[in-house]
């Protein structure tokens, strides 16, 4: 009798690879079309190795920027292997493609006059997209990939190293093309940088939340019955009365607070509660760190 073998692909993993390629698709698209039709037009440069590529392109006119593009991410690839992983380095590799290709093909100018609001408007798409890009299991190459590692390694939040990588963009520009220019990229990063925070984890936010009260057992049932969320209870001494108390700490998501804070009106409207912003959380029900 022969066993039946377990398919190794299957139509799931199929799906999520489409879903993965067509989020890297519009990402590269919609940078594409900041880089393009706004930050090249108004003599901005671009953040981190986006950056670096259109000075490249500006000192050396005949390279194609999307070539500069790839080119410069190649030794980049390396450190995605080997500090993140497999899955993430092949996705890497294939939004790095997609962008690049994007670059070379995505040319529309989109005419915006003012150099204030193109400022903004090229940090909207540009953060847009990289957010986009990054709600895929992969990036699109360059400081994407060292923004994930440190992620990974020591939760930087993503959009403070792409914010960081940029001084030496900034500073070139500056030499490159004008001190106006530089100030005009800042506004463009640090509006992108925002962008990408809000769209790869803010979307996502979740809360914890610590609770002292006499009537916790009713709240942790409430908690536990009707939000579905785990609880743990941690045992505390008043600091100036000097009695026992129970804490209840719980994590619940952006949706889920409001709900939470008027159960616990409703049964002790004299309840210490403290509600703070997470980073990130690890767990297979309430987590919010992304899956690369």
């Amino acid at each position: 009798m022969k066993i039946p073998v377990k398919p190794t692909f299957s139509f799931a993993d199929l799906r999520q690879v489409l879903i993965n390629l067509l989020l890297m698709t519009i990402g590269g698209v919609i940078c594409a079309l900041a880089v393009n039709g706004v930050i090249i037009p108004h003599d901005f440069a671009a953040g981190a190795i986006t950056g670096l590529a259109v000075i490249s392109n500006e000192l050396f006119p005949p390279l194609d920027i999307g070539l500069i593009y790839f080119l410069i991410n190649v030794p980049l690839f390396l450190g995605a292997y080997m500090a993140v992983g497999r899955r993430f380095f092949i996705y890497s590799l294939a939004g790095t493609v997609i962008f690049s290709l994007a670059l070379a093909l995505v040319k529309v100018d989109l005419a915006v006059e003012n150099d204030i609001l193109a400022a903004m408007f090229a940090g909207i798409l540009m953060g847009l997209g990289a957010g986009v890009t990054l709600r895929s299991q992969g990036s699109a190459g360059g400081a994407d990939i060292l923004s994930v590692m440190l992620m990974k390694r020591f939760s930087i939040p993503l959009g403070t190293t792409l914010l960081a990588l940029n001084v030496v963009v900034l500073s070139l520009a500056a030499v490159v093309f004008s001190l106006d220019s530089a100030l005009y990229t800042l506004i463009q990063i640090y509006v992108a940088a925002k962008l990408v925070n809000l769209v790869v984890t803010g979307l996502s936010q979740r809360k914890a939340v610590m609770i002292i009260s006499k009537h916790w057992p009713e709240i942790n049932r409430e908690i536990l019955r009707d939000l579905r969320r785990g609880t743990t209870v941690i045992p505390a001494r008043g600091g100036y009365s000097g009695s026992e108390e129970n804490m209840l700490y719980a994590v619940v998501n952006f949706r889920e607070i409001g709900e939470l804070k008027a159960m616990i009106r409703n049964i002790d409207p004299d309840a210490f509660v403290v509600v703070t912003d997470t980073m990130e959380v690890m767990n297979y029900r309430i987590g919010n760190q992304p899956h690369w």
